[in-house]
């Protein structure tokens, strides 16, 4: 049985969305047992309204709750917050395999570095959700938002910890990686992606395609995408827009006009595998790589579908050892020889 937290907390709709997802969850997966971190009155009256195995979800009654606009180094202070407990619970049991919370980023990956601890070796964790790809697949962005500022040596370590997420998560043999830049040239980028373009054509360990642009997330062929969080979370949120802007513009054509409502009769099947393609949503939210165990951080605005997918993608990517993959990987790169000290 693999027993995963959920801050039932954390989110714009929480708790009625993550109860509910960690109901679905239940339902889908009876290998799975959840803990649910919250105010557990709130929590008893929305599990109220549906059927589940009791037996496989248990409820930590937590007071107090992280706010959105709370100060994350300040906020992991609140000990009797659902996602400090929620922290503290996943580093001191070893039957704890993951956790999944939509609230606050911030407080999420400051609680994962000072409460939960990073993997030996790792210099910062980094965010990396999975974008629909032209292929029908997808493509990890990693970073897309925990560092602002980075040094080469963690954007090279970025690229090892998305390839083997792909690898472990997605069965992905020998991912591509590209680095995010403004061409794709060699001599493309600033001072910092120029020099971890070198030092990523010399790593082991990776299959290293060179520089790619923000296009090439979606349309080209690499498998993982490095980026600084401040390019990736850009790069993230313009596609998301996009998605939304191309989906927005087809319902208000399709019902515009009597030919345009029956030719959507003929498309519909058509467009609803469209937008299961382009759904940003489905492979749940980004893994918070670099951790000692598995953190996925959901949407604040999550529904309860993202929450369920986020709870069945932290318990298949326990269940393929990324952290174990990781850590094989880190041995095989000496990073101080590699990379002058910074």
């Amino acid at each position: 049985m693999i027993k995963i937290l959920v801050d039932a907390m954390g989110g714009d709709n929480a708790p009625a969305a993550t109860v509910e997802g960690c109901v679905i969850a239940l339902g889908k997966d009876k290998d799975l047992s959840l803990v649910l971190t919250g105010r557990k009155q709130e929590i008893e009256k929305e599990l109220s309204k549906y059927k589940y195995d009791a037996a496989r979800l248990e409820i930590v009654d937590c007071p107090d709750v992280i706010d959105m606009n709370d100060i994350p180094t300040e906020a992991v202070k609140r000990r009797q917050s659902s996602l400090v407990v929620a922290y503290h619970l996943l580093k001191q049991n070893e039957d704890i395999c993951g956790l999944v919370t939509a609230g606050s980023t911030g407080a999420a990956i400051v609680g994962g570095q000072l409460i939960l601890g990073r993997i030996r070796g790792i210099k910062r964790p980094a965010l990396c959700p999975a974008i629909p790809n032209s292929r029908g697949g997808m493509t990890l962005l990693c970073d897309c938002g925990a560092n602002a500022e980075c040094k080469p040596v963690m954007l090279c370590q970025f690229a090892l910890l998305a390839a083997a997420y792909a690898e472990v998560g997605f069965g992905i043999k020998n991912p591509k990686v590209g680095l995010l830049s403004n061409g794709t040239e060699e001599h493309k980028g600033d001072p910092l992606h120029q020099e971890t373009y070198k030092y990523l054509s010399q790593m082991q360990g990776i299959d290293f395609i060179g520089n790619i642009e923000g296009r090439d997330i979606m349309c080209g062929g690499c498998d993982v995408a490095v980026a600084d969080g401040f390019s990736g979370n850009i790069a993230l949120k313009s596609m998301e827009g996009c998605g939304k802007l191309v989906l927005g513009v087809m319902k208000k054509e399709f019902s515009a006009t009597l030919s345009s409502k029956i030719g959507y009769l003929f498309m519909r099947k058509a467009i609803k595998r469209m937008r299961g393609q382009l759904d940003f949503d489905k492979y749940g939210g980004a893994l918070l790589l670099g951790l000692k165990k598995v953190v996925v951080k959901s949407h604040g605005s999550s529904k309860p579908q993202t929450i369920a997918a986020s709870v069945a993608n932290a318990a298949a990517i326990y269940r393929g050892g990324l952290v174990p993959a990781v850590e094989k990987k880190l041995e095989g790169v000496d990073f101080s020889s590699l990379i002058p000290e910074q």
